[in-house]
């Protein structure tokens, strides 16, 4: 009879701390925030977020906003407004507590508050949240987030998200210790980091590749892995240099076509066309600042509105430089060449004294902010919409040329002077109308460098040489050799520069031109005349 008592309570002692187990746990969950202990409140951060428990998230809100205070025995309670709540149970505290401190934070805690968060938010209703989250636990991968992750793959019906979730999932199985039992579920992670590519991947895949205690199969794959993702980076890096060449070669074809007609027409060196690049770009800054100031409902297109009057100003400009100094020294380049510069030093010197040595800031649209993702390049909006402007450009001003009286007039007066005169074209008229529009097109360029270059009195000067350049590549007034020659120099100075430098890459680009130009005197796409065959 007493053997079957002690029987008795023995099981019930068992079944009550059976039933008393969640409990426990419970508590001692929130114990650890009560520990004063980073390490401990760390881990009972992710503990919390993973038992389910009715104040779990209150609690780590309140651990993030600093309202999560613990007293000397242990207790703990959030302060909602003046009031104090018990952590534990949610209920309110008639009385604050008294000897209450702040539970403190530091970064590894800060970091396990991300993840708890990031675990939680996985089973939002709001699908931007769980792909955030997804993302998060991708770039933690911490180990004990793997319950969760695995949870919400099950679960999740979206494939964006469902795919962020395996990048994560595979990620974290990566940053558990090697066992062998996980032979398989490693091997099948490393396949997928390696699809997916990019800088994380190659790290967690770098630390299992140089792990010497990982399995020798496991490890081979990382290490092939790496080498795959080094090789695609490379060449994604070469295609993001090669990008950022199209948009540099796009703002030098603006800035050479205005060059190639008045060098084409004319014969005329204008060194003073690079201050109407930087004039253009003032002109864009202008408009923006009357526009804010007179309509800002306006203000997001007041790019748009900038680009008639950039081309209107410089134009204007360039008849009234033609008519008041370049057609005095026809005939006689050099002295063309040395007035032109002395031009660019006024220029230069009257916006330094107008609007100040410094940089300018010229707003971007919001419209124009931003980047997208092609494949492993970043495309940004603003180099993207120059490209297109620029060729926009091209296009109008060769149906300009093609169809209309003065186009045909310019192409006679480039291809023989003489015998356009003879037939009755007002030669000087061609030619103050060819500067103007050449001057118009420079203040197209300098709206498209605003957006891309700092705005001062030396813009022109980091344009001009290389846009003489193309003009010479290209050939003399042609313009499909102009479109040819700013996208080669372009995209060739863009890809060097990372491999030999900036400056090495411009003394690369330089020794190139002149052997090329002493092969080919007239450039790609020579314009044919009597003329200029002559």
């Amino acid at each position: 009879m007493r053997s079957f008592v002690r029987f008795c309570l023995v099981a019930a002692f068992c079944v009550g701390a059976a039933f008393a187990a969640p409990r426990c746990a419970r508590a001692d969950v929130f114990a650890g925030l009560a520990s004063g202990q980073f390490d401990t409140v760390a881990q009972a951060i992710t503990e919390l977020a993973v038992s389910g428990s009715p104040q779990a998230g209150a609690v780590l809100g309140a651990l993030e906003q600093h309202r999560l205070f613990l007293t000397p025995d242990g207790g703990l309670f959030l302060r909602d407004g003046e009031a104090y709540v018990d952590a534990r149970t949610g209920q309110p505290v008639a009385t604050p507590p008294e000897g209450l401190a702040a539970v403190r934070l530091n970064n590894r805690v800060r970091k396990a508050l991300a993840g708890a968060r990031a675990g939680m938010d996985l089973f939002s209703a709001d699908r931007a949240a769980r792909l955030h989250a997804a993302t998060t636990l991708y770039e933690r991968h911490d180990p004990a987030a793997l319950p969760v992750l695995q949870q919400a793959l099950s679960a999740e019906k979206d494939a964006a998200i469902h795919k962020e979730l395996a990048l994560a999932h595979a990620a974290t199985i990566l940053a558990q210790p090697p066992a062998d039992d996980q032979l398989a579920a490693r091997i099948q992670a490393v396949a997928a980091l390696r699809a997916t590519g990019g800088l994380e991947a190659r790290g967690i895949l770098a630390g299992v590749g140089a792990n010497e205690s990982e399995n020798a199969q496991v490890r081979k794959a990382a290490q092939e892995a790496v080498a795959s993702i080094d090789w695609r980076l490379r060449a994604w890096s070469i295609g993001q240099n090669a990008f950022y060449g199209l948009s540099y070669g796009s703002v030098l074809l603006l800035a050479a076509t205005g060059l190639a007609i008045t060098f084409g027409v004319m014969g005329v060196i204008n060194m003073a066309h690079g201050e109407l690049v930087m004039i253009g770009a003032y002109v864009t800054w202008l408009v923006q600042q009357g526009v804010r100031s007179v309509a800002p409902a306006l203000e997001p297109v007041s790019l748009l509105l900038a680009i008639p009057v950039a081309f209107c100003v410089c134009g204007g400009l360039g008849v009234l430089i033609e008519r008041g100094l370049i057609r005095f020294l026809y005939g006689r380049p050099l002295e063309t060449l040395l007035a032109t510069w002395g031009l660019s030093l006024i220029m230069q010197q009257a916006v330094r004294s107008v609007f100040g040595p410094t940089n300018i800031p010229v707003a971007t649209p919001g419209w124009l902010t931003g980047s997208f993702a092609l494949g492993g390049m970043d495309i940004t909006l603003n180099r993207l919409a120059i490209l297109v402007f620029a060729f926009l450009v091209l296009g109008t001003l060769m149906c300009v040329l093609r169809r209309t009286s003065l186009g045909l007039e310019m192409r006679a007066v480039t291809q023989n002077r003489r015998m356009a005169a003879l037939m009755g074209i007002r030669t000087p008229r061609v030619d103050a109308l060819a500067f103007g529009l050449g001057a118009g097109l420079a203040g197209l360029a300098g709206v498209a460098v605003s957006q891309i270059d700092n705005v001062s009195p030396n813009l022109g000067q980091t344009y001009i040489i290389d846009s003489f350049m193309v003009v010479v590549i290209g050939g003399v007034g042609n313009l499909w050799g102009t479109l040819a020659a700013a996208m080669t120099l372009g995209m060739g100075g863009k890809v060097l520069e990372p491999v030999i430098g900036a400056v090495s890459a411009k003394i690369a680009i330089l020794v190139l031109v002149i052997l090329y130009i002493q092969r080919n005197p007239r450039g790609m796409f020579p314009v044919r005349g009597r003329g200029v065959e002559s």
